[in-house]
């Protein structure tokens, strides 16, 4: 059986490298590179992500296996902790915020209180209408209006008012009222995969993105441009010149309706509703520092977060990564930038193109339909934007190890 994987990004080479040994795989990439939006870029003997940070760490076993057993050793890697914090009315707080009680306390007693009656009062029924629902059921009305909704409205480009919560899970952590109160009292710290984390000790992300694209048939510079089905050989052909039994797709599932020949319009019009955002970033000197993210959710600041990808290298380097949601010039990154006098000399400039999915009203009705009207004719969505999920590195591979398992039983 050939398959044919469009796109080799992180999950269309993680996918491949689970199949190729036993199926005829091959993967089209329409850039003269692999990698997707986890590959770095090299600017001054420094290498930075333009979109994210990629870092790795997983709470699934097989990944953790799949990476270090098949691809790239432990010993390549260095074990980095987690060390974030939130800009808060011009204070750092410790990340995640709920945890952080007695640090704003020390500088805002009444907006501390507040925010302990106000998590300690609320009742989850576990039904929300909408993600600002979300945050106030889990956390408060006091935490959800200083931080949540104001950050998520920066990171997202809309209101949480208009976005549904289906991407949290997994994403945020969720303490209950005895891990709060613990904090208050104590110290408490969330348990999340990523609160450490692994990167190369090449401290190029890349070590790992080449390590995993070995051996892999890989046709670069090559666009998809038509999809069509031809009953008689019951085949997929790419571009009239490409033929597979069945294909297993990374392209963004707003674009993949529009290349498929004969396609139901209903399809075309459920991908049309989908929405993403762009990022621009921006590659800074620095000054010194021990932190490895920073959240910003004040107005008076666009960037709505800092990756200190200096600190993900051994030994540590003075860079950071500024990040913005949307499409800013080089010369608006500058200005806001300099508002901060961490932030010494800008390096490099992105601006991204897919970077993240919107979680709207009309998102889990549209991808559930498209996925499936997909998934019954033997293509096969995989990935952040094939899937159209908010994925990290870690779960793409997920993904590709179920996908590989799903076909495996089937074919």
């Amino acid at each position: 059986m050939k398959i044919g994987v469009l796109g080799a990004g992180i999950s269309g080479l993680s996918f491949a490298r689970l199949t190729h040994t036993e199926y005829d795989v091959e993967l089209l990439e329409s850039k003269n590179i692999h990698g997707g939006i986890a590959r770095t870029r090299q600017v001054k003997d420094i290498t930075y992500h333009t979109v994210g940070g990629h870092c790795f760490n997983s709470k699934y076993q097989e990944v953790l296996d799949f990476v270090f057993e098949n691809i790239l050793p432990r010993d390549k890697w260095h074990s980095i902790q987690r060390d974030a914090v939130i800009k808060l009315q011009g204070r750092e707080v410790a990340y995640p915020i709920e945890y952080s009680i007695k640090q704003i306390f020390e500088f805002n007693p009444e907006l501390a209180i507040n925010i302990t009656r106000d998590f300690l009062a609320s009742e989850d029924s576990g039904s929300y209408n909408n993600l600002e629902e979300w945050f106030r059921a889990k956390f408060g009305d006091t935490l959800a209006e200083n931080y949540f909704i104001p950050y998520n409205n920066k990171i997202w480009n809309r209101h949480p008012s208009e976005m549904s919560p289906a991407w949290v899970e997994g994403k945020l952590p969720i303490p209950d009222k005895l891990s709060f109160f613990k904090g208050l009292i104590g110290s408490a710290s969330d348990s999340m995969p990523h609160s450490n984390f692994y990167y190369p000790n090449s401290n190029d992300q890349n070590s790992f993105i080449d390590e995993l694209a070995k051996g892999l048939n890989i046709v670069y510079d090559f666009k998809v441009n038509k999809i069509f089905y031809n009953y008689e050989s019951k085949k997929w052909i790419i571009n009239d010149n490409k033929e597979y039994d069945l294909i297993v797709s990374t392209i963004p599932l707003n674009i993949l309706p529009s290349l498929v020949v004969g396609i139901d319009d209903y399809i075309l019009q459920e991908a049309k509703k989908l929405k993403y955002n762009k990022v621009t970033t921006m590659l800074w000197e620095t000054k010194e520092t021990n932190r490895t993210w920073t959240y910003i959710p004040e107005s008076d600041n666009f960037f709505h977060r800092y990756i200190h990808i200096g600190n993900f290298m051994n030994p540590k380097q003075n860079y950071t990564i500024t990040e913005v949601v949307g499409e800013k010039t080089y010369e608006e990154m500058v200005k806001n930038g300099l508002k901060d006098s961490f932030l010494k000399t800008p390096i490099d400039y992105n601006v991204s193109d897919h970077a993240y999915v919107v979680f709207d009203e009309n998102y889990e009705k549209s991808t559930s339909m498209i996925k499936k009207y997909f998934y019954d004719r033997k293509i096969f969505n995989l990935g952040r934007f094939g899937e159209w999920q908010y994925y990290n590195m870690d779960i793409c591979i997920k993904r590709s190890i179920d996908l590989y398992r799903d076909i495996k039983n089937k074919y």
